[in-house]
């Protein structure tokens, strides 16, 4: 049996922004917030406000992420990430 991904409509799919793409894939990427502040020199509370938009961004497309493997999942599902990123 052959897995399919199923992308999401172009109406349920947020719009994210180029640098909330960078610090979602690096956070999803990473063990903790800490890597990627250094990373991508940035402050904690920066990396925190853009994974807050982009959980909000999902949140407001009726596609709630509350937790980084629903993140993840809704990433990959919208082509944000890709598996190899990872």
């Amino acid at each position: 049996m052959t897995a399919t991904l199923h992308f999401s409509p172009a109406a349920n799919r947020p719009e994210l922004s180029e640098r909330e793409v960078e610090v979602l894939v690096a956070w999803l990427a990473s063990d903790s917030k800490r890597e990627v502040t250094e990373r991508l020199f940035l402050a904690d509370s920066t990396v925190s406000t853009y994974i807050q938009r982009v959980r909000s961004k999902y949140e407001a497309v009726g596609r709630p992420a509350r937790t980084k493997v629903r993140l993840l999942l809704r990433a990959v599902e919208d082509g944000y990430v890709r598996l190899e990123d990872l």
